[in-house]
C-alpha cells in the first residue's frame, strides 16, 4: 500500500486523479453500492430521464475515484498551489482574525478534504472531525494524508466527543463536521421531498455556545481543480423551545445540502443510504 501511494504520489495530479476517476468508474456500477446510488436518485429525482440518471451516476463514480487518489495527494491541493479557488474568502479572514468561532457545515460534495484544506490555508484555529475507517492500516494511511496539510482528525464518539468539541468552541476554536449523513437518533427532517434523520449536533453545538453555523460547499471545477464557496451563515431560531430551534435548524441545513446537490448532483456521493428504511421499502413497493 505504501509503495502504491508513492507512486501515486509521483505523478502528475491530474493524471493520477483521472486515473482513479477511470478506474472507479468502472468498477463503481458493478458493486452493490449502485443499487442504492440508482434507488436514490429515484427518490430525489423522481421525473428524471433514465440517460440523465445514467450520466449522473457514471459521473459520481468517476468523482468518487478521483476522491480515492486525490485524498493521498492533499498537500497538493491547496489554495497555495493554485488549484482551490476560495469564493468568500473575506469570511474566513475574517473569523481567523478572532470572529466568533463557527460551526462550519457541509456535506459530501466532490473532494470533501477541499474544505478543511481551505478552512486551515486562511489559518482558522478549526478542529477538523471526521470517522476513522474500520480498517487500522487504511486509517493509519488517511490521517497521514491529512497530516500533510495540516489536519487534525477527531473521531467523536456519542456525547464524550460532543462534550470536547462543545470545549474547544467554548475555548474560541472553532469545528467542522460533515452533516449530511443518515443519522438514526437524529431529527426527523424534509430532504428531496421524503423525511430523513439528520444529526442534530453541529446545531446544538451552536445554539449552545453562540457559535456561528457557517456552511460551506466545493466544487470540481476541472479536473483536479476546485471552488470552495463559503456561503452565508445559516441563522438559527432562539425562541426559548430549544427541540423546536434544533429541528428548524436541521431543516435549514437539509434544505442547503439539497439546493447544493440540485446544482452539481453528479458530484454528491448518491452510495450512502440516506433516508429510512421506510422510504426505501415504499420505493420498492412502487417501483414493484
Amino acid at each position: 500500500m505504501a509503495a502504491i501511494i508513492l507512486l501515486l504520489r509521483a505523478l502528475p495530479v491530474d493524471a493520477a486523479s483521472a486515473l482513479g476517476g477511470a478506474i472507479v468508474k468502472a468498477i463503481g456500477p458493478l458493486t452493490g453500492a449502485q443499487r442504492t446510488a440508482q434507488r436514490n436518485l429515484t427518490l430525489a429525482f423522481p421525473e428524471m430521464g433514465e440517460a440523465e440518471r445514467r450520466r449522473i451516476l457514471n459521473a459520481q463514480w468517476e468523482n468518487f475515484g478521483r476522491y480515492i487518489i486525490e485524498l493521498m495527494m492533499m498537500d497538493k491541493l491547496t489554495p497555495a498551489t493554485g488549484r482551490v479557488e476560495v469564493v468568500g474568502a473575506e469570511r474566513l479572514t475574517q473569523i481567523a482574525a478572532g470572529g466568533p468561532p463557527c460551526v462550519f457545515i457541509s456535506g459530501h460534495f466532490s473532494n470533501m478534504e477541499i474544505m478543511p484544506s481551505a478552512i486551515l490555508a486562511f489559518g482558522v484555529d478549526c478542529v477538523i472531525t471526521g470517522r476513522a475507517p474500520n480498517n487500522p492500516y487504511v486509517a493509519a494511511q488517511i490521517i497521514e494524508s491529512r497530516r500533510r496539510y495540516g489536519v487534525t482528525i477527531f473521531a467523536p464518539k456519542g456525547s464524550d466527543g460532543s462534550r470536547e468539541l462543545l470545549a474547544a468552541l467554548k475555548q474560541g476554536r472553532s469545528v467542522a463536521l460533515m452533516n449530511d449523513q443518515k443519522f438514526n437518533q437524529g431529527v426527523a427532517a424534509p430532504f428531496f421531498g421524503h423525511l430523513c434523520h439528520t444529526a442534530s449536533g453541529p446545531t446544538k453545538m451552536a445554539l449552545r455556545s453562540g457559535a456561528t453555523l457557517q456552511p460551506m460547499s466545493v466544487q470540481r471545477t476541472k479536473g483536479a481543480r476546485f471552488r470552495v464557496v463559503v456561503h452565508d451563515p445559516i441563522v438559527l431560531a432562539q425562541t426559548g423551545d430549544r427541540n423546536a430551534d434544533v429541528e428548524a435548524g436541521v431543516r435549514q441545513i437539509n434544505a442547503f445540502v439539497e439546493a447544493r446537490v440540485r446544482e452539481r448532483p453528479e458530484e454528491w456521493w448518491w452510495m450512502h443510504k440516506r433516508w429510512a428504511d421506510a422510504v426505501y421499502a415504499q420505493l420498492a413497493k412502487h417501483e414493484g
